[in-house]
């Protein structure tokens, strides 16, 4: 793995690995990827994430194959669940009687974070309203993610992320001009709504220093942070008053900014500065282009990239990659080949950097993992165990809480936990 950053002058490293958010405990009732995508980057900082799952285990733990594990001894996992739920704890606990939701009531009394994304109304009917956690927990920061936010007329319908995609406008903006829109290559939508529900836990919790120990609710949706991620398109179109097109591998606002084929594959170009652009027709062989008034400036290659692309990849169709690739960076344009996800993990650059995390599992295996994007100088950010067994550590959970073995072989047997 990459070494760490240097500690700046007069803070010292944490190397117990424990994370800035060491000591926080997370109460995490979330399925599927927004949640536990949000309560991974928690516990990634350190946080105590308690992974609170129905009987049957999280929903991704069969959305396979690919699978780890053995489906004869009851181990199988699926790819997807190992994603985002490493270094959390599991707890099954059956909440449709009293005895699970009495558990469940002693987590949130003892927990800084309550992240959850049951559909508007389904926490409350568990008998968890906003009141009640409130009188278990009055410091309590309850993450509630939804997907089309409170209010509207939308807001009692489930949130799923291909849905939204669609409804949230990214997908109009996503695909090749002369072809269908299409969907981002990963859940996008759920994966921006986990970062944001992230960061607001983290406000969330400083507010609550500031406010004598008062929580609050926050609610955070898959729709909502979808219109956020549309950034300059969002707002190209407030603008314009016309909607984007699809561009495929092009921008919107910068040319050249794309993809293009080479002799032998594809490399990816990005001209972002004036003083970018005559080093670029340099390598290319091509300096009259730098001299072109109707290429001057980025505004003039927008408005005539019909002519100016053609022409560059035409050119650039007449050399390898590598020819290309090496050109470009002798003169400091930016650009790079077209990987696959396996190539693009083994980079020398993702290699030192650490971006492939050995772990492994005392029953599953290999679980390798793709760590977090955190780089703290004083208190890293870890990979520290890997994702559990469906109520891995419900024993310990139930102890920390206050059952004694007795009380815990009855929830056992009553089929609680």
């Amino acid at each position: 793995m990459a070494k760490d950053p240097e500690p700046s002058s007069g803070a010292p490293r944490d190397d117990t690995g424990q994370g800035p958010l060491a000591g926080i405990r997370v109460v995490d009732c979330s399925t599927v990827l927004a949640g536990p995508y949000c309560t991974m980057l928690l516990a990634d900082l350190g946080a105590d994430v308690i992974k609170v799952e129905p009987p049957e285990g999280d929903a991704t733990r069969g959305w396979g194959p690919p699978w780890v594990g053995d489906e004869a001894a009851g181990t199988r996992t699926a790819a997807y669940f190992l994603a985002v739920n490493r270094n959390k704890r599991s707890l099954r606990l059956d909440l449709r009687g009293e005895a699970g939701r009495e558990v469940l009531a002693r987590l949130l009394a003892r927990g800084d974070v309550l992240v959850e994304n049951y559909r508007p109304g389904g926490f409350e009917r568990l008998g968890f309203p906003e009141a009640r956690l409130g009188e278990l927990n009055p410091a309590l920061v309850h993450l509630a993610i939804g997907g089309y936010g409170v209010g509207g007329p939308d807001a009692a319908k489930p949130g799923y992320d291909f849905i939204i995609q669609a409804t949230g406008g990214l997908m109009s903006i996503t695909g090749a001009p002369d072809g269908p829109p299409t969907k981002v290559g990963v859940a996008i939508s759920d994966v921006v709504a986990g970062l944001f529900g992230a960061i607001s836990v983290l406000a969330g919790l400083l507010a609550r220093e500031r406010r004598g120990a008062s929580g609050q609710r926050i609610d955070v949706s898959l729709l909502q942070s979808t219109l956020a991620v549309l950034v300059n398109q969002a707002q190209n179109a407030f603008v314009s008053g016309h909607a984007p097109a699809r561009r495929g591998n092009a921008h919107p606002n910068i040319v050249p900014y794309q993809t293009f084929e080479t002799a032998d594959g594809t490399i990816a170009v990005g001209v972002g500065s004036e003083r970018q652009w005559p080093r670029f027709c340099a390598a290319l062989g091509a300096p009259e282009l730098a001299a072109d008034p109707r290429f001057a400036t980025n505004g003039d290659r927008v408005v005539n990239r019909d002519v100016l692309v053609p022409i560059l990849a035409a050119r650039i169709a007449g050399a390898a990659s590598g020819e290309w690739l090496a050109r470009l960076e002798a003169a400091d344009v930016p650009a790079g080949p077209l990987l696959d996800v396996l190539e693009a993990i083994d980079t020398p650059q993702a290699l030192a950097v650490g971006a492939r995390v050995p772990l492994v599992h005392p029953v599953l295996g290999a679980v390798d993992q793709v760590r977090s994007p955190f780089d703290f100088s004083a208190t890293p950010a870890t990979v520290r165990t890997p994702p559990p067994l469906l109520g891995e550590h419900s024993t310990e959970v139930l102890a920390e809480v206050g059952y004694g073995p007795e009380a815990i072989g009855v929830l056992r047997a009553d089929g609680v936990v």
